[in-house]
């Protein structure tokens, strides 16, 4: 059944928007839960009830990214198959575990955690943009790099999930060496996966509200759509500085909450 949580017009009115610029955010650099989430919870929605709606929207925005980066050729399958097994079964855990934690003890694991992410962000030495060799034979390396980034960051999606897919770009440029462009498809692939698995645990105990969410869903695919072309015409230009604003107002919003 859904939440016990009814919309009004004014819900309608907060959520749309804003799911707009979190779908346009998401597609270029990750992180768009940042926006999408605050704009369920500013409707009155309960906490539950917000990310299980949160997930009903951005399921459906983050599957239009990803189907256009595949048709573009720019989700590699071979890394992508045991990655997003990873991550569905990580995300289904740490949803399961959502249901049971806190929110305020996410945070604070997330004080020391986005430190850490800016500070690869920032240090151009570590976080560029890797030239793309032509290459597509990767090394037991890679494949653990990616198997297991999949399996913790969809665990947290699952958990909470702002910043998901800012997160995965990050360790696939950083520690597998991929061009951000590559980078950014692997993630939408998980990030899919990751969005589908909790989904399913938060319908399940009904805590999705569905016509908000699908409502949510529709401005969400727009701005997927859009920012997506962005991301592909402009890739490192356009990926660098939104992910560095995205980092910087998740860690805002967490030090605002304590």
């Amino acid at each position: 059944m859904d939440s016990l949580f009814e919309p009004t017009l004014v819900s309608f009115l907060i959520v749309c928007p804003l799911l707009f610029l979190s779908g346009l955010v998401d597609s270029i650099a990750g992180g768009g839960g940042l926006i999408s989430l605050p704009a369920f919870m500013l409707t009155g929605m309960p906490m539950h009830a917000s990310l299980a709606t949160n997930k009903l929207s951005s399921t459906f925005g983050t599957a239009v990214a990803a189907a256009r980066l595949f048709r573009n050729g720019l989700i590699d399958l071979r890394l992508a198959l045991p990655a997003v097994i990873a991550g569905g079964a990580g995300s289904a855990l740490g949803s399961s575990l959502s249901l049971i934690m806190p929110e305020a003890l996410i945070e604070k694991i997330l004080l020391f955690v986005l430190p850490a992410a800016a500070f690869l962000v920032l240090n151009k030495r570590l976080f560029r943009d890797n030239p793309d060799s032509g290459n597509h034979i990767h090394s037991a390396k890679t494949y653990t790099i990616v198997i297991l980034t999949a399996l913790i960051v969809g665990s947290y999606d699952g958990l909470y999930g702002p910043g998901t897919g800012s997160f995965l770009i990050i360790a696939f440029t950083v520690f597998a060496k991929m061009p951000i462009i590559k980078a950014n498809g692997l993630a939408k692939a998980i990030n899919l996966t990751t969005n589908i698995a909790a989904l399913a645990v938060f319908l399940i105990h009904g805590q999705a509200v569905i016509a908000l969410g699908l409502a949510g869903a529709a401005c969400s695919i727009a701005g997927n759509y859009i920012g997506t072309g962005l991301a592909m015409s402009k890739g490192a230009r356009i990926a660098r500085p939104v992910l560095i604003a995205v980092l910087t107002l998740i860690l805002i919003k967490i030090i605002g909450g304590l």
